[in-house]
């Protein structure tokens, strides 16, 4: 499938599924990713639950919201339910709010049902923690993630579905991630992000044209952070309130007052997460994201000086579509039938059914076949 980028974006609706319909979007999900899993395999799933385009396919199908920031929560929720990793050899981790704080345990738990290493766990986890750390903080677009859901597969292969929410407009935006197609974590990592909003002046420290950004970062951050005080914003007034300013003069051709090479101020506190990375000496990039207390903040002051200082400008460009099936549990553009729905995870059904029916008798004439070999 042909990698897309972009950025959905999800106002936030209120309520839940009604019951009766998460019930059969559970089973339809069930469905659904059988005959993927039949006719191709787990890891194909898992790349196609990481398109963004496929995903919201996947919503619209079962008969969520086509725009509503639920289409995540309640979609990734069915998949959790639907899948059972002795008979799929999937898992769904995570989730949202307090549920996504439980990923590491969740992955963990596949150590025992897919006999898969500690080392490969270990990766697994530090994954899901470092992709909540890069879109949480490398790409400062306004939207604080909520929801995190990881997907893996029985060979140690991933997914990831994060959502985060802008509170002053009330909308979503998810980002999804694929372990096969991630070269480096901290550029270009994800499979998609889709939208019709572009954020102004977001920093997307995870783009190529960010990569001199992100090593004078390193570089600042290593060559002890004490001589970068003098880049930050002093508590103490620089005039005093009697003090004329030149601006005092002029009326017509006053420069705003907000610049965002300007917006660097950090607590003492802050800066002390700064000192204690440094003691550490990260040797790359996504050293320095992983280290805690390395948020948003901290990140945004390294790249504003990399640019005033060394005129290393990292990008401020925002990193950014489906059909019904079904309806929408909200009657739009039409209500669910649930005649139809039925049918349509019948049909799923007796297909599979045929299919797997049709393999065993295959299997049973290879096995006459090499009886009257023998």
């Amino acid at each position: 499938m042909q990698s897309r980028r972009g950025v959905v974006n999800l106002p936030l609706h209120g309520g839940h599924a009604p019951k009766w319909l998460f019930q059969r979007m559970v089973t339809l999900t069930k469905g659904i990713t059988e005959v993927i899993l039949y006719e191709y395999g787990s890891n194909e799933f898992l790349r196609r639950i990481s398109d963004p385009y496929w995903f919201q396919a996947l919503s619209c199908v079962i008969g969520f919201d086509w725009h509503s920031s639920g289409t995540t929560t309640t979609t990734c929720g069915a998949m959790k339910m639907a899948l059972n990793p002795e008979e799929h050899g999937l898992i769904v981790a995570g989730g949202k709010g307090r549920a996504s704080r439980k990923t590491p345990v969740d992955i963990e738990k596949a150590a025992d049902i897919f006999s898969l290493s500690t080392n490969k766990i270990d990766d697994m986890i530090h994954s899901s923690k470092l992709a909540a750390k890069i879109d949480n903080s490398c790409i400062q677009d306004g939207y604080n993630l909520y929801h995190h859901s990881f997907l893996l597969n029985e060979k140690g292969e991933w997914a990831i579905i994060q959502q985060g929410m802008k509170a002053e407009t009330s909308y979503a935006r998810r980002y999804h991630w694929l372990s096969e197609n991630v070269i480096k974590f901290d550029e270009e990592p994800h499979q998609g992000i889709c939208c019709d909003k572009v954020e102004t002046e977001s920093l997307n420290m995870t783009a190529q044209e960010s990569d001199d950004a992100r090593n004078i970062s390193v570089d600042l951050l290593c060559d002890n952070p004490d001589h970068l005080k003098k880049y930050f914003k002093d508590k103490t007034p620089l005039i005093s309130e009697s003090q004329s300013q030149l601006d005092d003069y002029f009326t017509e051709f006053k420069m705003p007052r907000h610049h965002p090479v300007l917006d660097m101020d950090l607590s003492n506190r802050e800066f002390e997460v700064l000192k204690r990375a440094w003691e550490i000496q990260p040797s790359n990039y996504e050293e320095l994201v992983s280290l805690e207390g390395m948020g948003p903040k901290k990140i945004r002051a390294l790249a504003l000086i990399s640019d005033l200082v060394y005129g290393s400008q990292p990008s401020w460009k925002d990193p950014v579509k489906y059909s019904f099936t079904h309806g929408g549990k909200d009657g739009y553009p039409y209500p669910v039938d649930r005649e139809v729905y039925d049918n349509s995870i019948q049909t799923l059904k007796d297909v599979l059914d045929e299919a797997k029916l049709d393999k065993k008798d295959k299997y049973n004439a290879v096995k006459r076949l090499e009886k009257l070999i023998m």
